[in-house]
C-alpha cells in the first residue's frame, strides 16, 4: 500500500521529494484514469492552501473534467475560456495570482483566489490539462510552477 510522506524543506526539495512520490505511486501503471485521480489525491494531499487539484482531459473540441479532490467542478470547458482553456490553447502554463482579475474566468468554485494550470501534451497533442486552485490570493510562485510542471511530466511519462 502506499502512504504519502510529510515533505521538508524548502519548497525546491518539496517538490523533488513529491517529484519521488508521483514516480512511486504511478509505477507500472499506464491507465490515465487511475493515474490522474491517485496523482491528484497526493498533489492534494501533500500540498497546503489548495482547495481544488485534478485534470480536465480533451476531448477533441473542448476540456471535459477528470479524476479531481474538492468540490464539484464545471464539467466542461471551451479552449475559449478560463484559466484552463487558455493554458490548453496556447499550450503554456498559466500562474494566475488574481483569478477574478483573469479575462473571461470560470469560476466553478468560488473561493477559489488564484490558480496554475499546466497543459498536457503528447507530441504536440493536446491530452488535457493539470490544474490546481487555491483560495489564497497569489498562492503559486515559480517554484510551484517548476514543481509542478514536473508533476505533470510525470504523469505524462506514466502513460508512454
Amino acid at each position: 500500500m502506499f502512504a504519502a510522506q510529510s515533505l521538508t524543506g524548502g519548497k525546491p526539495e518539496q517538490y523533488a521529494q513529491l517529484a519521488g512520490q508521483a514516480r512511486a505511486l504511478l509505477a507500472g501503471e499506464r491507465d490515465r484514469i487511475a493515474n490522474a485521480a491517485n496523482l491528484s489525491a497526493l498533489v492534494h494531499h501533500s500540498l497546503p492552501d489548495l482547495n481544488w487539484v485534478g485534470f480536465y482531459f480533451y476531448d477533441g473540441r473542448e476540456l471535459v473534467v477528470g479524476p479531481f479532490q474538492g468540490l464539484p467542478a464545471c464539467v466542461r470547458i471551451p479552449l475559449d475560456q478560463g484559466v484552463c482553456g487558455a493554458a490548453a490553447r496556447t499550450g503554456q502554463t498559466q500562474r494566475v495570482a488574481d483569478v477574478h482579475a483573469f479575462p473571461g474566468h470560470i469560476a466553478c468554485d468560488s473561493a477559489s483566489r488564484s490558480e496554475l494550470v499546466v497543459p498536457l501534451s503528447s507530441d504536440a497533442e493536446l491530452i488535457g490539462v493539470f490544474d490546481l486552485d487555491s483560495p489564497i490570493p497569489d498562492r503559486f510562485d515559480e517554484d510551484d510552477q517548476r514543481g509542478l510542471e514536473a508533476i505533470a511530466a510525470i504523469f505524462m511519462e506514466s502513460l508512454a
